[in-house]
């Protein structure tokens, strides 16, 4: 009678859990797909690789050069490479958009669409900064997406990709908005989606889905070690990526502005040798010379916080806004300057697609070596050569880290200190002086050189 009971209320407790469950509602994504899946494209692409060479390169004097040049099969002249991607459509007429490196260098695009018809495409325009490409196929009536809005997104919300992982065609995985806003290295001007959804080499290019059926994203990127899903893929924000198309439909490129300025983020400690009650905003670490900043005076050092009226919550921000904001625009920058608020007006320049480099300045010198005991490095006057190499009118070579602190705050020997704060370095003994009245326990910003870069760390000096 026990075992009887026993078994009756885990067969019950099984049905409340099994009725619970479903009553929560797992997500149901076979409306969406039914909807959406047509205006999904595969795109297959054929780059034509010129004098191809599969024999050894032999001089003619040597013996096996004869010895290929006889008996060695020849060799075509021209090799195709092939690759696959996805796509979606934007419009009814044909307009398609995919990532830019899905069509990079390829002389043939092919679209083929949910229902096996086939089209060769023509790209309108790509662009690499943002990897967003624009193309069209001869068609009319097509299926076409619908864009959503990615800053409605939520961390947690599930969300939908379409594509064709490995050639796979039409394939659906789902998963979780991880975080928003990313920011990768050489990607400075999208704010990427992380998501979990499975994400595989064909996925490029296709579009992330909300529950509405709505596009808010391109899937472009992922983090992987194997070359297979990881959970980390990383998509463009669909309002990104329309402006960009908008531009590239309207003349067959971008342009984006620009404003003559390194920066890097405001820590903490940067803050508090600033004197900000928050780490907001982007800091100057470098101003171009003659550039539209240089113009109406904006220095090393200044904390911009807010650009044409939009706050400049962190670094990564200002990027991109200015390059949203169209060339020739006037528009109002705030700063934060010597411990107090400025605002100046700037005329926004066309961003070029080169920029200079400056040489990195070798780490000798023959002037005398002086310890600085409270930042615990050892620092020498510059050369005139490596002054001139730099185009600077002063700073100080790092030739030794000796403390724990300075070391934390990523001083090396070789780097060049520019500055205090906003204070030009021009002579050792001003920097000595200058560390002498700075109070004890205080954070100070040093403004480093290091090769082509420059940008401020911060160091609490030795209380002793």
């Amino acid at each position: 009678m026990l075992k009887r009971f026993i078994d009756s209320m885990v067969l019950c407790f099984g049905i409340i859990l099994s009725v619970s469950v479903h009553a929560a509602g797992l997500p149901d994504f076979t409306g969406l797909v039914e909807k959406q899946a047509a205006a999904v494209v595969n795109i297959s692409t054929t780059q034509i690789i010129r004098n191809a060479q599969g024999s050894p390169n032999f001089p003619e004097g040597d013996p096996l050069f004869e010895f290929f040049r006889r008996f060695a099969p020849p060799m075509p002249r021209e090799q195709e490479s092939q690759s696959l991607g996805s796509g979606f459509i934007l419009s009814a007429d044909g307009y398609i958009m995919t990532n830019a490196h899905v069509v990079d260098s390829a002389n043939k695009i092919t679209v083929r669409l949910t229902d096996k018809r086939e089209f060769v495409a023509k790209v309108i325009g790509a662009d690499k900064r943002t990897d967003v490409a624009l193309l069209k196929i001869e068609a009319n009536n097509l299926p076409k997406i619908t864009v959503g809005n990615p800053d409605k997104l939520k961390v947690g919300e599930w969300v939908v990709a379409i594509g064709s992982p490995f050639g796979f065609d039409s394939s659906v995985t789902a998963g979780i908005v991880s975080a928003k806003g990313r920011s990768l290295p050489q990607d400075n001007f999208v704010p990427f989606i992380q998501t979990d959804v499975a994400i595989n080499p064909g996925n490029s290019g296709g579009p992330l889905f909300n529950m509405s059926g709505e596009v808010v994203g391109i899937n472009s990127q992922i983090y992987t070690r194997s070359g297979g899903s990881m959970g980390l893929s990383f998509a463009i924000p669909i309002d990104v990526a329309t402006q960009v198309a908008d531009q590239l439909r309207a003349t067959g490129k971008v342009t984006r502005g620009r404003i003559g300025v390194s920066i890097q983020e405001v820590t903490r400690e940067l803050a508090d040798s600033f004197g900000l009650n928050k780490p907001n905003g982007a800091l100057v670490s470098s101003v171009e010379k003659g550039g539209p900043a240089d113009k109406v005076g904006i220095e090393v050092s200044d904390v911009i916080l807010k650009f044409d009226g939009r706050l400049v919550t962190d670094s990564i921000d200002l990027p991109r806004i200015v390059a949203a904001t169209k060339p020739g625009n006037k528009v109002s920058v705030e700063l934060w300057r010597k411990g107090a608020a400025k605002e100046v007006t700037i005329v926004v320049a066309a961003m070029s697609e080169d920029g200079k480099l400056a040489q990195t300045v070798k780490s000798t010198t023959d002037e005398t070596v002086k310890l600085i005991a409270r930042l615990g490095i050892a620092v020498s006057e510059l050369s005139r050569e490596q002054l001139s190499e730099l185009q600077s009118n002063g700073g100080l070579l790092v030739q030794d880290v000796k403390s724990q602190v300075a070391r934390a705050a990523g001083l090396q020997h070789g780097d060049v200190l520019l500055a205090i704060g906003n204070m030009p370095i021009r002579s050792l003994r001003q920097f000595e002086e200058m560390i002498a009245h700075v109070p004890k326990g205080r954070n100070v910003a040093l403004l480093v050189r290091r090769g082509d870069n420059a940008s401020y760390v911060a160091i609490k000096l030795d209380e002793k």
